[in-house]
């Protein structure tokens, strides 16, 4: 019904702003201990977690927002509709037009109700009408979020991925290693095989330095990734769940 569906959106609404200020606390929590000068492999870990939670985050507000769209784009369809059942022909510029009023009268000037079904038309059209009014204010009222939380994602997006970056380090100092073990053999002078060997000492101590850090990471990330999966699945859910219902119950309200 259309108390359920007005229900739902609320629902949604209220849940996108727990998460948005639950994102934004979990930001700046990262941003003071960053100004501590506290760089540590769960630092990193906890930004890479909060970076894809925004993302997914974005990804389903989009989905949303996209749905709403698209219900405005059916209200207005089968209020052309019922206007031609009266007799009224409208462009799609005169019926935005009508929109932007607020008013429901405008799509009732000069037309004469003479049956009971024509002004049953008229009332489905003021509903509708209604319907989108609302509509868009609650699609004003998620842009400054949506916008926020995008801009957010957009920023995240330069962050490196420690863990990846000690594993290529790694496999770079492996491979320096290698080449100057290759030149090594070549060389039959002891002095310069010698200064060859040292090279390839630091190189191979390099990149165990960087394989340990790595793994180190690697470890925290599990550890860490454990206790926020519960969290991330449920407020993916919450949204994901929300939006499905809105959907069915759209193609219910408004039938293709």
């Amino acid at each position: 019904t259309k108390q359920e569906l007005e229900d739902l959106m609320a629902d949604i609404k209220k849940t996108a702003n727990k998460v948005r200020a639950k994102l934004k606390m979990i930001e700046q929590n990262i941003e003071q201990e960053e100004q501590n000068n506290k760089s540590s492999a769960d630092l990193r870990i906890r930004k890479t977690q909060h970076s894809t939670l925004s993302r997914k985050f974005v990804e389903v507000m989009t989905e949303y927002n996209r749905t709403q769209t698209d219900y405005r784009e059916r209200c207005k369809a089968r209020i052309r509709r019922q206007l031609e059942i009266t007799g009224r022909q409208t462009t799609n510029e005169e019926l935005e037009e009508m929109l932007e009023q607020g008013n429901p009268a405008v799509f009732t000037q000069g037309i004469i109700m003479e049956t009971q079904q024509a002004k049953q038309t008229l009332a489905d059209i003021e509903a509708r009408h209604a319907d989108i009014i609302k509509l868009e204010n609650s699609i004003r009222e998620l842009h400054d979020m949506f916008m926020d939380m995008a801009m957010l994602v957009e920023n995240q997006g330069e962050m490196i991925d420690r863990i990846e970056y000690h594993v290529e380090h790694a496999v770079d100092y492996v491979q320096t290693a290698t080449q100057d073990t290759k030149k090594a053999l070549k060389y039959q002078s002891k002095a310069r095989r010698g200064e060859l060997v040292d090279r390839v000492e630091y190189h191979v101590g390099q990149a165990q330095v960087h394989v340990e850090f790595g793994n180190k990471e690697l470890h925290q990330a599990r550890e860490y990734q454990t206790k926020a999966r519960k969290k991330k699945i449920l407020i993916i859910i919450c949204l994901a769940v929300a939006l499905i219902i809105l959907i069915i119950v759209l193609a219910v309200v408004i039938p293709t």
